[in-house]
């Protein structure tokens, strides 16, 4: 992964532009990105475009959830692993404990989906808390997912 691209999911028009912009990661932001009021509608905006336009893009794909925290992350799951995203971006990640939570949650949406178990992998960011800076040790064998 050389290069990646945070592009709204809100917004059909940034996301035409960043499919199409030849990075080797598009994310598609549900998060930063998206104002607390537009996260239903980028959960919708996002899964429509992931699973219509994923063929019509090089990059691999990837989708930034709201963190485990927030308590939308299930949300931002059901309305996006059915588009069979690459790839789940997780913010504010504060351990390997993290990865092996959002792993399972994962493994049950897959199923729901008729995906095979371990289809959608992990990038943590584990730079946004001083727990995952310093826990950074728990991430090596967390998960078969991890990216």
């Amino acid at each position: 992964m050389r290069s990646l691209l945070f592009v709204p999911g809100d917004s059909e028009r940034k996301l035409e532009k960043g499919f199409a912009a030849g990075a080797d990661v598009v994310i598609v932001d549900l998060e930063d990105s998206v104002a607390t009021g537009n996260k239903r509608l980028a959960r919708d905006i996002a899964a429509r475009f992931i699973a219509g336009h994923r063929n019509q893009t090089a990059s691999v794909i990837y989708v930034r959830v709201n963190d485990l925290s927030t308590g939308l992350t299930d949300d931002d799951l059901t309305a996006l692993v059915a588009a069979a995203p690459d790839g789940i971006m997780l913010p504010k990640s504060n351990s390997g404990q993290d990865v092996q939570q959002l792993s399972a949650k994962l493994r049950v949406h897959e199923a729901e989906n008729g995906l095979p178990d371990g289809a959608i992998r992990i990038l943590p960011i584990i730079t946004e808390t001083p727990a995952g800076v310093l826990t950074a040790a728990t991430y090596a064998g967390a998960s078969p997912r991890l990216a």
